[in-house]
């Protein structure tokens, strides 16, 4: 059966197919390069709706001989990809306003222009709400970048499309390239930010500050049972978290009780960090204070926090 984000991808791929097609035909007849432009952003939003939706088919196989830790990071590699194509598409627009502010032409059927624009803008607005929400669920970065893809066209759309509706009033048909431009900039200003997002978890960056504070606060639930702990690193494949850290026990506790312990702390971590696999090495406190004491298998007694 096709999982959620899987069938989200595929929308977004249909959603764009059928705006390039109308904005290109529209774009063609009224010669706008605004509405050429917003063609090939929506072009550049089908090729990563396209990324998208296989990176999400991968990024869901399970870990294997080859990739024991999963196949998370494919959608930080769409990530990446998404960015950069926003960054050509927006260099593209750019040229090809100048060239049409550098030899301007006349704009034919204005009045459709604006209404293919903001028939854009609502579609758009649909579906990367629909996206947003299900790649929040499934915390999935391919879904997020799709979905600012068309968050961007649906306020390049309404500008292009206000544009337009200024040059019918006016008359000043150099609008025309000028609104481009600005979306254009507009466009570059998201690649960044995007390619940001993306970048990150292929470096193995740590988890925001939120989520590690909620790890450290699962600890500190568990604080009567173990000595201390240390060496706290996390990251982030896909919308898989790993959590690895040192925990300390009195130095008398059975494998057994060790074991129980760490299984409980790994346990609530997860059911706090949705997706969360914790690594946990155990040693042994040489404290010479004389509090660990492992007595009837509790170690609630053991205060030393070094």
């Amino acid at each position: 059966m096709m999982n959620a984000k899987v069938k989200t991808a595929r929308l977004s791929i249909l959603s764009n197919t059928s705006l390039i097609i109308m904005k290109l035909i529209v774009g063609l007849l009224t010669g706008s390069v605004s509405i050429i432009s917003e063609a090939i952003h929506s072009t550049m939003d089908l090729l990563a709706a396209i990324i998208a939706f296989f990176s999400v088919r991968i990024s869901d196989k399970p870990a294997d001989k080859d990739h024991p830790y999963g196949h998370g990071k494919v959608e930080n590699i769409s990530g990446v990809i998404e960015a950069l194509l926003i960054f050509v598409a927006s260099v593209w627009i750019i040229v090809e306003a100048v060239k049409k502010l550098l030899h301007p032409e006349g704009i034919e059927s204005i009045g459709i222009g604006f209404i293919v624009m903001f028939i854009s803008a609502g579609v758009n607005h649909l579906v990367s709400k629909k996206l947003y929400k299900v790649a929040k669920q499934e915390d999935s970065i391919a879904l997020e970048a799709d979905a600012l893809h068309l968050k961007a066209d649906v306020y390049t759309s309404l500008g292009v499309g206000s544009g337009l509706f200024l040059i019918w009033v006016t008359g000043l048909n150099f609008l025309d390239p000028v609104v481009a431009i600005l979306v254009a900039i507009f466009i570059l200003k998201e690649s960044f930010e995007l390619l940001k997002t993306a970048f990150n978890p292929l470096l193995d960056v740590t988890l925001s500050d939120e989520e590690i504070e909620i790890i450290k606060t699962e600890m500190n639930n568990h604080e009567n049972v173990y000595c201390n702990y240390h060496d706290l690193k996390t990251r982030k494949s896909g919308n898989k978290r790993y959590v690895d850290l040192h925990l300390v026990l009195p130095p008398n506790m059975s494998v057994k009780y060790a074991h129980d312990i760490c299984d409980a702390i790994e346990k609530s971590i997860a059911n706090s960090l949705n997706n969360t696999t914790v690594m946990i090495h155990v040693e042994n406190c040489e404290n010479t204070c004389g509090t660990c004491k492992h007595e009837d298998e509790v170690a609630a007694s053991c205060d030393c926090k070094h």
